[in-house]
């Protein structure tokens, strides 16, 4: 058993959270990952308040154990997002892309624990004086909207431990045991999982982005939009050689958005175009290679991390 103040915090058995993914966590996979004992975030980033209410009415019938929403607070409708979650039966809420003084206090006041996702470690900082119950520090090598700092979490996750005095949450780079225990020994008190998570029976996105991310390599993955919002990490495809040439050549940002257009993660998630959609994905990719269910993905790591401590323990003895 690994039994972390996260666990206390958020009533989950297990310091595993699903990462927040647009297109990716539904209904299906935010209650498999919740029923397995860690915790599920609905990625309502591209969601309606209708949908919203829908999955997790489908979450609730699944599960008794507490879930989330990921609301990135960009949304000009963030608020509304986070009372029609609340009433839903959310539990926890997760905020990023925004001040996460914004809505904090509001979320608490209604008795839902509070998560917000900083990528620097002056992100985790106001995360911390915002009053969220947990910060996660999410890594550059994490698949989708990253940090302009280029952080990477091996850095970040110590330097974030010691500025605050909420529980951090390690995110980007990690998948499996190995990565859990190196959490935990930078002084996370937990992890928060992706890519991993998009190789699952359950997750929602079209089966040719499942197999995109089996196939990763090490330099499977790409930076692209440093000129526009920022930073994203994706599978490097056609649409990213096309946005990297252009940044390359000087496109304005305007023509850029132009030349992309819109829809392009739907593209690969809905339709499955893996070469004209953008298919988010960590650097870890590459060191995922078989598709399981979520349980076994929680399972699996515990284990593994169990093993890893104990095989350990012989070198420290010596």
């Amino acid at each position: 058993m690994f039994k972390t103040e996260i666990c206390d915090i958020l009533g989950i058995e297990y310091p595993i959270i699903l990462g927040g993914m647009i297109w990716v966590g539904r209904s299906e996979l935010v209650a498999a990952v919740s029923d397995a004992g860690g915790l599920g975030l609905l990625g309502a980033g591209g969601m309606s308040i209708p949908e919203i209410e829908q999955d997790l009415e489908e979450v609730r019938q699944k599960t008794r154990k507490p879930f989330g929403v990921n609301i990135p607070l960009v949304r000009p409708d963030a608020e509304d997002l986070i009372q029609a979650s609340i009433q839903a039966g959310a539990s926890v809420i997760s905020t990023s892309a925004g001040s996460p003084k914004r809505y904090t206090q509001k979320i608490k006041d209604q008795g839902v624990k509070t998560i917000h996702v900083a990528f620097n470690v002056a992100g985790a900082r106001k995360s911390a004086e915002a009053g969220v119950d947990v910060v996660v520090v999410e890594g550059f090598e994490a698949g989708g909207h990253n940090g302009v700092d280029e952080m990477t979490t091996m850095a970040m996750v110590p330097q974030a431990v010691r500025e605050v005095d909420v529980p951090v949450v390690a995110a980007g780079g990690i998948c499996d045991g190995k990565g859990f225990v190196a959490a935990l020994a930078l002084g996370a008190k937990g992890v928060q999982m992706g890519t991993r998570f998009i190789a699952t029976h359950e997750s929602a996105p079209h089966p040719n982005v499942k197999e995109a991310v089996l196939n990763v390599k090490d330099n499977g993955t790409c930076i692209t939009g440093r000129t526009l919002a920022g930073p994203t990490r994706a599978v490097k495809n056609k649409l990213s050689e096309m946005i990297l040439e252009a940044e390359k050549q000087g496109t304005s940002p305007e023509e850029l958005l132009e030349m992309i257009g819109e829809g392009r993660s739907i593209k690969a998630c809905v339709e499955g175009d893996c070469d004209e959609g953008t298919v988010y994905c960590g650097q870890i990719g590459g060191c995922v290679d078989t598709i399981k269910s979520a349980r076994e993905v929680i399972e699996e790591t515990i284990a593994e991390a169990r093993t890893i401590i104990e095989g350990l323990q012989p070198m420290v003895r010596a």
